[in-house]
């Protein structure tokens, strides 16, 4: 073999080289990006629920007060 196809060879398998540590680098990168991603989701998901627990919370309260004042209401038509 000559040099020139010797060279052309270690052109191509430093060329691959590189190409697979960019690739590896991009991988660790998304990997990174796809974490972050889950712990906002699952973040994401605990804070809803937190939220329709509250609402449920406040839908209760709501009802207890109407219960109330239509009890109010109510003993105030019956002394009129």
């Amino acid at each position: 073999m000559s040099i020139d196809v010797l060279e052309k060879l270690e052109q191509k398998v430093q060329m691959a080289v590189d190409t697979i540590s960019l690739l590896q680098m991009e991988i660790e990168e998304l990997k990174e990006q796809n974490q972050a991603l889950t712990q906002n989701s699952t973040q994401l998901e605990q804070d809803k629920a937190m939220m329709a627990e509250e609402n449920e919370r406040m839908r209760q309260d709501h009802d207890a007060w109407q219960n109330r004042v239509r009890a109010l209401l109510g003993k105030m038509e019956e002394v009129e």
